[in-house]
């Protein structure tokens, strides 16, 4: 029973103040609502309230001009604006202006909002002036700044907070600059109270956090009375953020464990035992075994197991996707593994038949380039239940293909599928199989409890006995034929190399003139018959494109030219070197995954990351990190920090990380304290009908459907 279903229909449609539509707010009306709506998507008096400032600014601590040194980030100053200009042609003109105190004189640009500026900015007159300081010819600048009228404040002793609201030039342009929204906000503000704003958060839960109140923190995260004021404000929203998120993917995580019946796997028999005792090449590492445990007991409950496995490049995970499988077919059910690409698909089937040589297990692998007799084969196995596991591609969803018994499906780099796909495979089961998520691209712990938090997820932190770091070096273009005489060295020794060109996103065409004119240049370096090189680029047609990879693979080719269609998919042992030419164009997990191309067999291997001689200092920061560690988790810390969890690639994003206020990055701590609260509150009251939890479960119904969240399933 879904326990959000037991409240009153007049409990849900309750009328509040927040839902007005924002226009009725006095100061608004529908010309300015209309550009609230378009430019902030402000539809409601909530919406506004929400709309949470940028900043504070104590109108009372203003600075010298002379102060600002070549540390200063932001600053405050007031003084005579001077000689307004207009510089430049159409493409780059500007709007200049000095403005000079007793101590000094800045310069101030504009680029946007000329109009604006050349309308209401008085030559002569005192402006206060907020911004950001550059220097310009070793002169202090502030481009676009918060400038207004300056009226020395009241001297009472007090700090005077004024908040600065995010804008836009067209809302400017309107009269709703970030000083108006403030005033409108303000108005707001003065409308409500405290049983408008009602509390959400249980109240052990507020004093064991020490939060105050919610209708006093969002007055207090507009209008403080003080620093501190705001302070608390900010960690009080924060924490209810993030600790909603939390309840709301425990509930998601309780409920499938609870109704999402699924098959059990009663016992560990003939195949695992023998595999396991007989089989297993090298000796499970301490996260394998830990793993395995795991899926074991979720396999056991009779629930559907739905665990996210991430593990780094090399750490084992197709070990422990084979085990989990033989652990299926031990208790008479089927297996499949899909993955994004018929490459991934191929390497999976060929990795585990060879483990599977010596044992009675029939595995096969299902492509689109699968043959028409020998797909005919497999729907008939499929079918009859006489095929345990199959690997494939998307092709595992298409309509004819009917299985017996299915009771696992193993997805691998899931982001690359979208929610119908991965549901078209459930159903082909009378019970949802137990599904296992893989992989390969190291998740931040922070971005794993927010964006996979309705999962069970498990980490693989080891790489098995044998690996060898891989040495990563940064060198220039300066550098190129050492770098090619290096490459030389390891094909003489009977190694293989990759050289990876970036994808030019703005221009296929030029991409692939740019990887066409390597390949012309590495040609060069190693010329036929002594040397063989293998070509692989998007423009090529699949056959080819697999034709070309396969000789690569069986090491008829020495060298592998390419763009980043290899980052996932290709396992070739005698590879060790992986030369990523222009590496400042590429982002730190992308060159994680492509190093991971290498350092497979016992050889030890090698990534050369090859740039220009001119490279700025967050490429500079990547490749420093790249040469610094080989941990990928360390990596996709520091990327998450450098990129923000928006451009990191499978977090799901469906609305989940949409914070206004919090930060994973930022707030890790709170994060942690708020996962720890809904957890312990899930524990004891499943389902929030406790007389403290009411407010919680009241407000989680009247926000359903405001927010984006999916499921695996």
């Amino acid at each position: 029973m879904n326990c959000f279903l037991t409240f009153t229909k007049k409990q849900l449609t309750s009328p509040s103040i927040l839902d007005n539509p924002i226009e009725y707010l006095k100061g608004v009306g529908p010309l300015k609502g209309d550009m609230l709506k378009k430019e902030l998507g402000i539809f409601t008096f909530g919406d506004l309230l929400e709309h949470y400032p940028l900043r504070h600014i104590d109108r009372t601590r203003i600075s010298r001009i002379s102060d600002i040194n070549p540390g200063t980030e932001y600053i405050q100053v007031a003084g005579k604006l001077e000689n307004l200009s207009i510089l430049g042609d159409s493409r780059s003109r500007r709007l200049v202006a000095g403005l000079r105190d007793k101590s000094g004189s800045l310069e101030l640009c504009w680029f946007q909002g000329i109009h604006w500026a050349e309308k209401n900015l008085v030559a002569g007159s005192q402006y206060l002036v907020f911004g950001k300081v550059s220097f310009f010819n070793g002169k202090p600048q502030i481009s676009h700044p918060e400038i207004e009228a300056f009226v020395p404040a009241m001297a009472d002793g007090k700090s005077h907070l004024e908040p600065i609201y995010p804008t836009t030039e067209k809302l400017k342009a309107r009269g709703l600059s970030g000083k108006q929204i403030g005033k409108l906000t303000a108005v707001l503000i003065g409308l409500l109270s405290a049983k408008d704003i009602q509390e959400n958060l249980p109240d052990p839960v507020l004093s064991r956090r020490q939060l105050m109140p919610r209708f006093e923190a969002f007055v207090s995260i507009h209008l403080p009375k003080d620093q501190q004021a705001y302070e608390n404000a900010l960690e009080r929203l924060k924490f209810e953020e993030l600790f909603i998120l939390q309840v709301r993917l425990g509930i998601t995580r309780l409920r499938r464990h609870r109704y999402s019946k699924g098959v059990v796997f009663e016992k560990v028999g003939e195949y695992f035992n023998d595999f396991y005792n007989n089989h297993l090449p090298f000796e499970l590492t301490g996260a394998q075994k830990r793993v395995l445990k795991e899926i074991r007991t979720d396999t056991f409950k009779g629930t559907q197991m739905n665990r996210l496995l991430q593990g780094d490049v090399g750490s084992g995970k197709t070990i422990v996707a084979l085990l989990t499988m033989l652990l299926a077919a031990d208790n008479g059910f089927q297996s499949c593994i899909m993955a994004p690409t018929e490459i991934l698909a191929t390497q999976h089937f060929h990795g585990i038949k060879h483990l599977l040589r010596e044992m009675p297990v029939n595995i096969r692998l299902l492509t689109g380039s699968t043959r028409a007799a020998e797909r005919r084969e497999i729907l008939k196995q499929l079918a009859d239940g006489s095929l345990h596991m199959v690997t494939g591609t998307h092709a595992l969803i298409e309509d004819p293909v009917k299985f017996s018994k299915l009771g696992l499906s193993i997805i691998d780099e899931q982001h690359r599928f979208g929610v119908a796909q991965r549901a078209k495979l459930w159903a082909k089961a009378a019970i949802h199989p137990h599904v296992l998520v893989m992989t390969a691209t190291p998740i931040p712990r922070t971005l794993a409890m927010t964006a996979y938090g309705d999962l069970d997820y498990s980490v693989m932190d080891e790489l098995p006995p044998g690996r060898h770091p891989i040495t990563t070096v940064h060198r220039n273009e300066m550098h190129r034929i050492k770098v090619m005489d290096f490459i030389r060295s390891e094909i003489d020794k009977g190694r293989q190399a990759y050289i990876i060109f970036p994808l030019i996103e703005e221009s296929e065409s030029l991409a692939y003139e740019n990887l066409m004119d390597g390949y012309e240049h590495v040609k060069a370096y190693f010329p036929e018959p002594k040397y063989w090189i293998s070509m692989v680029h998007g423009r090529q047609p699949a056959d080819v494109k697999e034709t070309n990879m396969q000789r690569f693979v069986s090491g008829d080719t020495q060298i592998m030219v390419s763009t980043t269609v290899i980052e996932v998919g290709v396992n070739v042992p005698n590879a060790t070197v992986m030369v990523i030419e222009s590496a400042e164009k590429f982002g730190l997990s992308q060159l994680h995954q492509l190093r991971g191309r290498v350092g497979r067999g016992a050889e030890k291997s090698y990534c050369v990351l090859l740039t220009g001689t001119k490279v700025s200092n967050e490429a500079r920061e990547r490749i420093g990190i790249m040469c610094a560690t080989n941990d990928g988790f360390k990596i996709a810390e520091k990327d998450l920090e450098l990129r923000g969890p928006g451009d990191i690639e499978g977090t799901r994003q469906s609305g989940v990380l949409n914070f206004k206020l919090a930060s994973l990055l930022n707030d890790k701590e709170l994060l942690e304290n708020a996962k720890i609260e809904a957890e312990s509150l899930l524990n004891r009251d499943e389902d929030l009908n406790s007389v403290e939890n009411l407010p919680l479960k009241n407000f989680l119904v009247m926000q359903k459907g405001k927010t984006a969240w999916s499921k695996i399933s």
